[in-house]
């Protein structure tokens, strides 16, 4: 009788060294093309994943486990895919139904020069939160802020600092947000599961932001009284021009509100927010937001022509296809993620870190410092959420920690570091829209700083930790889980 041989040639054990080549070289095209030819990430990243593939096959793998590997890390992310490519859709129906014009209009309405900086954080906020993106924030609101600062006498970069804790507030909550949908992609849990649990460290950071440029206004409140607010006047006439502004219109972000705090689904609560604007459109706008015209947007994306420069730079936006750089970008990623898990690349690596970590409160510290290492080494934000998500999801899991722990830790400091690295694609924008360099706007941007400090102190009272259950880690919560589980 012939036996059959099933033997097959496995692959040996990696070895740290291999790991750290295929990230060293990464790290290296990332900084050559990001920094120095001013690229997108995409084909940075694309070489980072051949250089993972030849190494796994280097190592022994065979290609076929190699493919597979790099399907089931898009796998693990394409709740994610699904979720901003919707995304996209509702930014462009919102937009051309009259819903963002609507939250910026009422957003400018609380300027005063007497409290220009906290106004200018609230502002920046709420037009963060509408469009999803800090940058566009940013680049429209946070310039026309920046002229008005000038003539109250406030300096630059205390302006600066109120601009991007604001910008950086309303992209780390908004669910339009790419990085909002990103980090708990990789960290394996919804995006309205992952901005409940944020709600409390953010909010308290906010709360101390807002104290703090109350307290910077009052030097310069008695000199801004009569300065000129005619930039924010020409935008505010500007959306009013060519918009039908109506506190009705408030109701779609509402909804989606509404559904976070009734655990209705990420991507059925999204689409509620778009079908309630597309009701409500053409009752405010008209034939401006007839179905054609939705459609449209939410495929390209929504065009202003309103003649006001910040206006249409900041409302040209949304679209399906727009939302295709985020998207491509995650694809590309959770390749070069689902090689170096497979392969045991990110294993070895990890296992390193992981010799110092001994509690779940260590695993937070770790996770927000190598966000911030990222940032600072591979200088792209997506990246500082998408390689320490993957890298840690597996140790979270294994120390009976809820996904939305990772999620939190991931945009308490990947996000929001970005942009206090100088030669990070957040630093270089904020120095070409706002003018003022890292070094001078950083000690004002608190929100950006205190984020990861305050994720890491709220970790060891145990409200930035949540066990398998999402129940977090206070001795309040554990008790009440334990007498419900008595009860039972």
């Amino acid at each position: 009788m012939e036996v059959k041989d099933n033997t097959k040639k496995q692959p040996r054990e990696t070895r740290l060294i291999e790991a750290l080549i295929t990230f060293a070289v990464l790290i290296g095209v990332m900084a050559v093309g990001i920094i120095h030819y001013h690229v997108d990430p995409h084909i940075p990243m694309f070489i980072g994943v051949i250089i993972a593939a030849l190494m796994a096959l280097y190592i022994g793998y065979d290609w076929n486990t190699i493919e597979k590997s790099m399907m089931d890390g898009i796998f693990r992310a394409l709740q994610a895919i699904i979720i901003l490519a919707i995304i996209g859709i509702l930014v462009g129906t919102w937009i051309v139904t009259g819903v963002v014009p609507t939250m910026i209009y009422y957003g400018l309405q609380i300027l005063s020069p007497s409290i220009f900086l906290l106004a200018a954080l609230i502002i920046c906020s709420i037009t963060s939160i509408a469009t999803g993106t800090s940058w566009g924030t940013m680049g429209t609101m946070g310039l026309a802020l920046m002229g008005i600062a000038l003539g109250l006498g406030i300096p630059a970069p205390v302006a600066a600092g109120a601009i991007i804790s604001g910008a950086y507030f309303g992209d780390k909550m908004s669910p339009l947000s790419d990085t909002t949908n990103l980090a708990p992609a990789m960290a394996g849990t919804d995006v309205f599961t992952h901005i409940k649990f944020m709600m409390l460290p953010t909010m308290i950071t906010y709360v101390i932001c807002m104290a703090f440029f109350t307290f910077m206004g009052f030097k310069y409140a008695s000199s801004g009284e009569a300065a000129d607010t005619s930039a924010i006047q020409i935008m505010s006439d500007g959306l009013s021009g060519s918009f039908n502004i109506n506190p009705l219109l408030l109701l779609p972000p509402i909804i989606v509100i509404v559904a976070v705090a009734c655990k209705i689904p990420a991507i059925p609560g999204i689409v509620l927010g778009i079908l309630s604007a597309a009701v409500l459109g053409p009752i405010f706008q008209g034939s401006e937001s007839n179905l054609g015209a939705m459609l449209n947007a939410g495929m390209s994306g929504y065009e202003s022509t309103t003649g006001v420069e910040a206006i249409d730079n900041l409302l040209t936006n949304g679209g399906l296809m727009n939302m295709m750089f985020s998207i491509s970008l995650t694809i590309l990623a959770m390749m070069f993620g689902g090689i170096m898990e497979t392969t045991k690349q990110l294993e070895v690596i990890v296992s390193q870190f992981l010799k110092l970590v001994k509690t779940p409160r260590g695993l937070v510290t770790l996770t927000e410092l190598t966000c911030v290492a990222s940032n600072t080494t591979m200088p792209e934000q997506y990246i500082s959420i998408v390689v320490p998500g993957r890298m840690y999801a597996k140790t979270y899991k294994e120390m009976g920690l809820h996904p939305k722990t990772l999620s939190n830790a991931l945009e308490g400091s990947g996000t929001v570091t970005s942009a206090l690295i100088p030669w990070n694609t957040c630093g270089v924008y904020i120095l070409s829209v706002l003018g003022v360099t890292t070094a001078q706007y950083a000690p004002y941007a608190i929100f950006n700083y205190l984020m990861p400090i305050m994720v890491i102190a709220l970790s060891f009272t145990g409200h930035c930790l949540a066990d398998a259950d999402g129940i977090r880690l206070t001795r309040s919560a554990q008790a009440k889980k334990k007498a419900k589980m008595g009860e039972a």
